[in-house]
């Protein structure tokens, strides 16, 4: 009957020794599995980075480009697609501004800040389209389009954008002369720190 026992234990000790190595193989496999898991899902995250303002806004400008040629009747596709139909756009976009542009019979014209209210059109603003077509020309060629077929850098936009700009400044009574100022007030701090860093040369080398 002694002679059972270690027979017995043997068999108790290899069955031990095969849950635990059971339950070790099991573990490993849920860990690699749960590393992969992560992994899967750390995968997107890295994949899909946010997009920039800019190009998020640019996104969101070629779709809705997009969607106004669909609405056309009859619907227009980009293939399609003309200066003329850009500048419908812009002039649609109008409806939607938030500038004020008054009307040369308006008492408020050329004022820059009127003191009252008044029936004068809200439009979009030079500088708002100007923008948007340069992110609408930008999207053209991203999205397979020809520098040299691309609509939104057709000379009529520019000249229709130059129109718009100059009759704004007329209208609100604000010169666009603000920049060659700066530029201006740059250059010469520019010049003055040379003018500065030769005489300190000089002195230095006379020394």
């Amino acid at each position: 009957m002694s002679s059972d026992r270690p027979i017995k234990d043997s068999a108790e000790g290899s069955s031990s020794r095969s849950i635990t190595t059971t339950t070790t193989t099991t573990d490993h496999h849920h860990h690699h599995q749960h590393n992969h898991q992560q992994h899967q899902q750390q995968q997107p995250s890295a994949a899909a980075a946010p997009l920039s303002r800019y190009e998020s806004q640019k996104r969101r400008d070629w779709n809705t480009f997009g969607q106004y040629l669909k609405n056309q009747n009859p619907p227009v596709s980009l293939s399609q697609c003309n200066c003329n139909h850009v500048l419908d756009f812009l002039r649609y976009l109008d409806q939607f501004g938030k500038t004020k542009v008054h009307l040369h019979g308006c008492v408020f014209f050329g004022q820059p800040d009127p003191p009252a209210p008044c029936t004068c059109p809200l439009r979009q603003a030079w500088g708002s389209l100007d923008a948007l077509i340069g992110r609408l020309r930008a999207a053209y060629e991203e999205h397979g389009g020809s520098p040299e077929t691309n609509p939104f850098g057709n000379g009529a936009i520019r000249v229709y954008l130059r129109e718009v700009k100059e009759c704004q400044a007329k209208a609100r009574g604000i010169p666009y002369k603000k920049k060659k100022k700066k530029r201006t007030s740059s250059s010469n701090h520019l010049k003055a720190a040379r003018d500065q860093e030769s005489k300190l040369f000089k002195q230095s080398s006379s020394s």
